[in-house]
């Protein structure tokens, strides 16, 4: 069944109403390469006016839900049970540089669990959504993670650490001990779109550390409704509490947290 809840037709709308004006922005954005400080202003701006669109329509459609977002914070409403999980642009730094990937993602939490996500990627016009116990979509098709149960056949998603972010070292070891025993790694700069990648059965696996819950929120949904399972990169449960993920089949996820295990 693809036929949205109100709840994520909600959710959904308000995605769509915010990548237009990325869209929009997007397309400028190659005008801009020229300048070196105008492109930076106008990607936080453009990061801002994403984020409103999503605040206004979400408060219209559930008013007091509380609203987590990268540039606003927490703000709690009067509805304690219900949060939503915002990130108007994951993928900032290929947005910058007008590479087409990136995303906005919407997450509902009910009593502190995810119950509801949606993560758009403008440019591809594919909105991936999920809602609690009901399956996984990308627009109208049902998503399951991939059946591959071998390293060799595996191709894992991670991200880099950069300047000022993340343990370079932890990571490289991370990488050592996963890029020699599988069929390729890759980094494409939005952990949003890693993550409904492996519910796609795009990507086998994922790890990363260091992102905040407005990164993982919706992927994580998306990818354990598509039947894959989602831990820390320790192999805890608080993903969104520790920042660190480690996702992918029922197959391959002991094996690839191993590797991570054996790089600590």
């Amino acid at each position: 069944m693809s036929t949205q809840t109100a709840l994520l037709k909600v959710m959904s709308d308000a995605a769509r109403k915010a990548a237009r004006g990325l869209n929009r922005d997007f397309g400028e954005l190659a005008e801009l390469q020229v300048s070196k400080k105008g492109a930076a202003d106008f990607v936080s701006a453009a990061d801002l006016k994403a984020e409103q669109t999503i605040f206004e329509a979400l408060e219209k459609a559930r008013p007091g839900y509380g609203f987590l977002g990268e540039e606003r914070g927490l703000i709690e409403g009067t509805d304690k049970t219900h949060t939503w999980i915002v990130d108007p642009l994951d993928g900032t730094t290929n947005f910058l540089h007008a590479i087409p990937h990136f995303a906005i993602n919407i997450a509902l939490q009910r009593e502190g669990v995810v119950v509801a996500a949606v993560t758009y990627n403008p440019i591809t016009n594919e909105l991936f959504w999920a809602e609690k116990g009901k399956g996984c979509f990308v627009n109208d098709k049902r998503l399951r993670v991939a059946a591959r149960q071998r390293m060799d056949e595996a191709v894992f998603a991670t991200g880099i650490p950069f300047l000022g972010h993340g343990q370079h070292a932890k990571f490289l070891k991370e990488l050592h001990q996963i890029s020699q025993r599988v069929a390729g790694v890759r980094r494409f700069g939005a952990a949003a779109l890693d993550l409904a990648f492996v519910a796609a059965g795009r990507f086998d696996g994922f790890w990363e550390r260091d992102l905040s819950p407005w990164d993982l929120a919706a992927g994580t949904l998306l990818v354990t409704e598509a039947g894959g399972k989602v831990t820390t990169a320790e192999g805890g449960e608080d993903v969104l509490g520790s920042g660190s993920i480690c996702a992918a089949n029922l197959d391959l996820h002991p094996l690839l947290l191993e590797r991570l295990k054996a790089a600590a």
